[in-house]
């Protein structure tokens, strides 16, 4: 199992240029340092802020600027578009109801990039 991922821990999207910052509101009641996450925090602008500029050219806003200026990438304004849930998460820890959210779970975006924990926002210590 991974780091149990809580509020304030960074995200780093593939198309993304970056990195992002998990927003954990407390209404699961659980803490770990801050509010823990589970698998369902993937709302975007709630849970996923942007990443930036965006270079997936499965982004229609990235593609018809691509295309306005004759093919050469053109990044936009990212806007995160997480429909699923992360997975995997961690079916032995339930945090409301679901499954605990990990450093090692990773996060589809709409447009073709996984969404990562680079920092899972707090530390595990480990006694010698």
């Amino acid at each position: 199992m991974g780091v149990q991922v809580v509020m304030g821990a960074m995200l780093q999207c593939s198309f993304g240029v970056a990195p992002s910052s998990l927003m954990v509101l407390p209404a699961n009641k659980v803490l770990a340092t801050t509010p823990a996450a589970n698998i369902m925090d993937n709302k975007p602008f709630m849970n996923v802020l942007p990443f930036g500029v965006c270079s997936s050219m499965a982004n229609p806003m990235v593609a018809a600027a691509t295309a306005a200026a004759l093919g050469v990438l053109t990044p936009m304004p990212c806007i995160p578009a997480t429909a699923a849930p992360w997975a995997p998460g961690c079916p032995k820890v339930l945090i409301g109801n679901m499954p605990a959210l990990e450093s090692n779970s990773k996060l589809m975006c709409s447009y073709g990039g996984v969404i990562q924990v680079v920092s899972p926002g707090q530390v595990v210590a480990i006694d010698g």
